[in-house]
């Protein structure tokens, strides 16, 4: 199994399809409530942390997952892809933050 069957076009294209999804259901303004400093971006925040601990706790740590190296190491791939996007969303979450509160004193 390769991780690289990913293919750009086709994510886009569902990431798109999703968004219209959520204008259809909620407005065309639905994004304003998830960007960065909003409660809604620190949900996003809050569940990437969670789901990349549960990876690190319950998946790499079974041993059905230590026994197999590909899966070990597919296990370690899905941490690390989660870790990095909590590393991305908390800096442009933080950085609203920190704008904010430099303009309000």
């Amino acid at each position: 199994m390769h991780t690289s069957n990913v293919i750009p076009d086709e994510i886009e294209h569902e990431r798109l399809r999703q968004a219209a999804e959520l204008a259809s259901d909620s407005g065309k303004d639905w994004a304003a409530a998830y960007s960065p400093g909003s409660f809604g971006c620190h949900e996003l925040l809050d569940r990437t942390a969670l789901l990349a601990g549960q990876i690190e706790q319950q998946i790499q740590t079974h041993p059905a997952c230590v026994a197999n190296a590909e899966w070990f190491l597919l296990a370690e791939q899905a941490a690390a892809a989660l870790r990095e996007l909590y590393q991305q969303i908390g800096a442009e979450h933080l950085a609203v933050d920190d704008s904010k509160g430099s303009t309000s004193g």
